[in-house]
């Protein structure tokens, strides 16, 4: 009497179940690791670009820092920047001024950048300016000098 008691047909077990996968798949985590990676390494550099200008070359050594300095921006044509933006050179102290006193005072660093095709006396008439301000810790930029 050809019965069968053991619930057969399905082909599976009683008591026997699948086993769950525990490993994790890190493979599209990686490809979109690797994605962001180029993708900085393409955008850091355009972010860094501020006025431009061709700066000297010379031998000193460069000032360490702690934080982001002043930057005041002379180009060819005369025109006078603070940090990215063009300000007249009559408004120069007033502005800086403003901007020190928010940020520490007077003892703030602030680095003059002069393009190397830029009239000296345009420059020495924005150092003049700063350290007739009250202003004692100015810098020339320059780039390091090749060759030597």
């Amino acid at each position: 009497m050809g019965m069968s008691m053991g619930g057969g047909g399905g082909g599976k077990r009683r008591g026997h179940r699948n086993a769950v996968m525990a490993e994790i798949n890190v493979t599209p985590m990686v490809d979109v690791m690797l994605v962001l990676l180029i993708i900085f390494m393409v955008s850091a550099p355009l972010l860094t670009v501020g006025v431009p200008i061709d700066l000297p070359q010379s031998q000193a050594k460069s000032l360490d820092q702690d934080k982001e300095p002043l930057t005041i921006t002379v180009n060819t044509q005369g025109q006078v920047y603070l940090q990215e933006s063009e300000i007249p050179i009559d408004e120069l102290v007033a502005k800086l001024t403003a901007v020190t006193s928010a940020r520490g005072g007077y003892e703030e660093r602030i680095y003059v950048r002069g393009d190397r095709k830029v009239d000296y006396g345009t420059v020495m008439r924005v150092m003049g300016r700063l350290s007739a301000a009250g202003f004692k810790r100015v810098a020339l930029v320059t780039e390091v000098e090749q060759g030597s």
